[in-house]
Formats: structure tokens, sequence, C-alpha cells
């Protein structure tokens, strides 16, 4: 059961990141914003690994990383032992890395898909549970 969803952006993802926060807070989901706070350029491996470094910390939350095409938030996140990041960019991604890889964390890219885009990618992520079984077994492979 998820306890708490992080969200951070860079400055080519903050649209997208206030207009997320809307959509999470709209469906009663406790959202910490860790940044940026404007569209002034920032370096996105400071929030991306603030965030990952939350996650991994406490097995009952996720978060979502947006910069301007998801990669440099994906890498960055990866780089935290325990977070399982996935960039989507349509929902069956999304549904599908919830499904086989217990994905941890979601990354969007800003300037890749818009805003109902975003909500559908979301909105699967958030919904699907994790099967186990044999795909846990090939998590526990990327831990060793």
């Amino acid at each position: 059961m998820m306890k708490k969803i992080f969200i951070a952006s860079d400055h080519a993802g903050f649209e997208l990141k206030e207009y997320l926060k809307g959509f999470l807070a709209d469906k009663d989901l406790e959202v910490e914003d860790l940044g940026c706070d404007n569209e002034e350029s920032v370096d996105y491996p400071e929030y991306g690994r603030k965030l990952a470094e939350l996650v991994a910390g406490d097995e009952g939350t996720r978060g979502i990383l947006i910069c301007g095409t998801g990669v440099g938030m994906s890498i960055t996140a990866n780089r935290v032992s325990g977070v399982r990041a996935s960039l989507c960019s349509e929902p069956l991604s999304a549904k599908l890395t919830r499904l086989h890889n217990d994905s941890n964390v979601l990354v969007l890219g800003g300037r890749v898909i818009g805003k109902t885009m975003a909500e559908e990618i979301t909105d699967v992520w958030l919904s699907t549970e994790f099967e186990g079984g044999r795909h846990q077994r090939r998590l526990d492979k990327i831990e060793k």
C-alpha cells in the first residue's frame, strides 16, 4: 500500500509537475513536492537523486520525476539502489513496468507528452499492482 508519493522536476518538467500535483491531489494522495520551484534553469540530477533516495529509503512510497525527455531523470534515479525508475510515454509501458518490474518511480518527459497522456500514464501506473512470482525472482537478481 502506497503511503506517499514524491514528485520532482527540473525546469523543463516544471509545468507538467505543477499540473500533475493537482491531478494527484484529486485522487486523495499525499503528495510531497521536492522541487524545482519555477522554470529557471536547474540541474536535474539534484532533484532526481533526492527523490530516488527518499523512495529507496521507504518501501511504502513512490515517486514521479519529470524532465524534458525523461532520460536524464531515469539515468539519475536508477543509480540509486532499490529504485526501479521507468520512463513511460504511453499507458501500456506504465502497466507492464508495474506488473513485471514493480516500478517505484515513474519518469515522464515534459517536452515529449501532453497533459492528457501524462494523466493516463500516471493513472495506470498508480492503479497497477506488482504480479510478483517469477518477476520477483528477476528483481532479486538485479539487487545482487
